[in-house]
């Protein structure tokens, strides 16, 4: 709809394998070719990576965070799938779809070569054909009222029959009947009937929520799909050390073929590491032991980018590809509006005026962002949508003051002492929030304390209401302004406090805002969708609601040898047609 504008830990000779899930095939330590295809695309090779913070679970139903998704998206697929360089949606598992005159009805034909990965969920161990049943049960069970399904939001008010369903599936009871809107036709025949047209349907299909796994493994597994992924992808997670590391190895039955034909996955094997430290990180792709660094050290950003300028003298860096984009990526800071503090709107300016987010990205960030975070929750990066036109806050000491006076804090005399949770990301957040910590007490003589905690234990402090003021970073699933605004949508706070609250974390609730959302998401016109999601998105700011700090910047550094891995504004990662050549 819219144009994108867009130290190394011991060797992993001692690998917990994992029980029951997948292939017992070894991988070759070396990168050597073991085969040329069409084109001169190599084959063999283990890509080795990092991410900066451990997964939280790999159960689609789940997956609420950016490190957990960009691991699910080699091991599982859906029935779409995004394009790794332009992010347009093409068919992963679905041959092809049709749409119906009404615009309501979408028939999915599903490729008939597509096996589940080698699994001991499966009576005799050997991944067996998938179906278009395992569609309707994996949607299913994305419409059914249990505390693992993330994921419900994607078919609410969308899918026929799916909040019937859901409704019907609280406590646990289990529904006589079959959701409306899902029909199996036959084997590899699928259709969906939609309560109203949505221009976001097909995206939620390529989305992680939607991925497809099967019931074998839910049954065997239960939770601990969390780290025993059964899926179709081009890699099967073969090993994983808790907080360590992850092996995947190439699926050898995986079914897809790149634009020349060639089988694919083209690597032997993935191999993530979980290092915090972006210097050590760094000194290990130096030596050769990662093939990707995303997210530089912050004090070597210049040094990286001048050394690719076309007139740069030779360096240290000047081999290695330099990728940069601005990403669908916002960082901010939320309040718990239920809390007794930040119910109160003087508060929330009071704090909003009173960050220099510009000094955040020159200073503490040395640059690493694309832009301070001034305007909306909406990263700038969609050309139909014009984030200047969003009105947000900056520094103005004198008006942080005033507000603050006016919820009766003067001076901050008597503010209660408040805790600011964050994870740390390689300590950039850490940096960012002690900024932030001096800022308030220096411009409103207020105290806040950090409480810096692992990823999985900060996502569930925020859902649970456990935290009155949190960090956060978005980073879209998809292509799409909605992606960001839904984080605000009212009518998906729960009513306790304590109850669980997704996305909506901050549990912010505004008619006004959730009327011009709901009119958004009524009609296919861009130009309606645009208007009324800038309106929403304006009454956000004006409620100050979320403290926006920056908008962000990817840089991605690869070995010379690393070809055919697009970067794109989402870190959206297919890694089936990465390949070496160390010519």
């Amino acid at each position: 709809m819219f144009k994108i504008k867009i130290l190394y830990l011991v060797c992993l000779t001692l690998f917990i394998f994992l029980q029951g899930c997948g292939n017992k095939s070894a991988v070759n330590n070396e990168n050597e070719v073991t085969n040329v295809g069409v084109g001169g695309r190599k084959y063999g090779g283990i890509f080795k990576m990092n991410e900066s913070e451990y997964i939280k679970t790999l159960f689609p139903p789940s997956i609420t965070d950016a490190f957990s998704y960009r691991i699910a998206n080699q091991i599982y697929e859906g029935l779409l799938k995004f394009d790794q360089t332009y992010l347009t949606l093409k068919n992963g598992l679905a041959e092809s779809y049709t749409i119906d005159e009404s615009g309501l009805t979408y028939t999915f034909k599903i490729k008939k070569d597509v096996f589940f990965h080698d699994a001991d969920c499966f009576a005799d161990g050997k991944g067996r054909l998938m179906t278009a049943q395992d569609v309707k049960e994996c949607f299913t069970y994305l419409c059914t009222n249990v505390p693992q399904n993330l994921g419900f939001e994607i078919f609410d008010g969308v899918l026929k029959g799916a909040r019937t369903y859901f409704d019907a599936t609280k406590n646990g009871a289990k529904p006589n009947f079959d959701i409306e809107g899902i029909k199996v036709i036959d084997n590899h025949t699928i259709s969906f009937t939609l309560e109203k047209k949505s221009s976001l349907f097909l995206y939620n299909l390529a989305r992680s929520f939607a991925y497809i796994y099967p019931k074998e493994a839910l049954l065997k597994y239960g939770n601990d799909m969390r780290i025993k992924p059964v899926g179709t992808g081009a890699f099967y997670l073969s090993a994983v050390e808790e907080d360590i590391a992850m092996v995947l190895k190439r699926n050898n039955k995986y079914y897809g073929k790149d634009s020349l034909g060639n089988d694919l996955p083209f690597l032997d094997a993935l191999e993530i590491k979980f290092l915090k430290d972006r210097k050590t990180e760094l000194f290990e792709f130096k030596n050769g032991n990662f093939d990707l660094i995303y997210r530089l050290p912050t004090d070597k950003i210049i040094e990286i980018v001048e050394s690719h300028a076309d007139d740069a003298p030779d360096s240290e860096y000047k081999k290695y590809q330099l990728q940069r984009e601005a990403e669908m990526s916002t960082h901010f800071l939320m309040f718990n509006h239920q809390h007794t503090l930040f119910k109160d709107i003087n508060i929330r300016k009071a704090f909003n005026f009173a960050i220099d987010r510009t000094k955040i990205l020159e200073y503490v960030l040395q640059g690493e962002g694309f832009k301070a975070g001034i305007n909306g929750i909406t990263p700038p990066v969609f050309d139909s949508y014009p984030i200047d036109s969003i009105k947000g806050y900056d520094l103005n000491i004198d008006s942080a003051k005033y507000y603050l006076s006016k919820a009766g804090f003067t001076d901050g005399k008597k503010f209660p002492k408040i805790t600011l949770e964050l994870n740390s990301d390689a300590e950039r957040n850490v940096a960012v929030a002690t900024e932030v910590q001096k800022e308030l007490k220096d411009n409103l003589n207020i105290d806040i304390e950090l409480n810096v905690v692992p990823l999985a234990q900060h996502i569930d402090n925020a859902m649970n209401g456990k935290t009155p003021f949190f960090r956060m970073g978005w980073m879209a699933d998809f292509p799409n302004p909605e992606n960001f605004l839904y984080l605000f949508y009212g009518k998906t706070v729960p009513n306790g406090p304590k109850e669980p609250a997704f996305p909506n974390l901050s549990r912010y609730k505004n008619p006004i805002f959730d009327s011009f959302y709901d009119k958004a998401m009524a009609t296919t016109d861009v130009k309606e969708i645009v208007s009324h999601f800038q309106k929403a998105e304006q009454t956000l700011m004006n409620d100050a609601g979320v403290i926006v700090l920056w908008y962000d910047e990817g840089y991605r550094l690869l070995q010379p040898y690393v070809q055919n891995f697009p970067n794109n504004p989402m870190q959206y990662r297919d890694l089936s047609e990465v390949y070496f050549d160390k010519k």
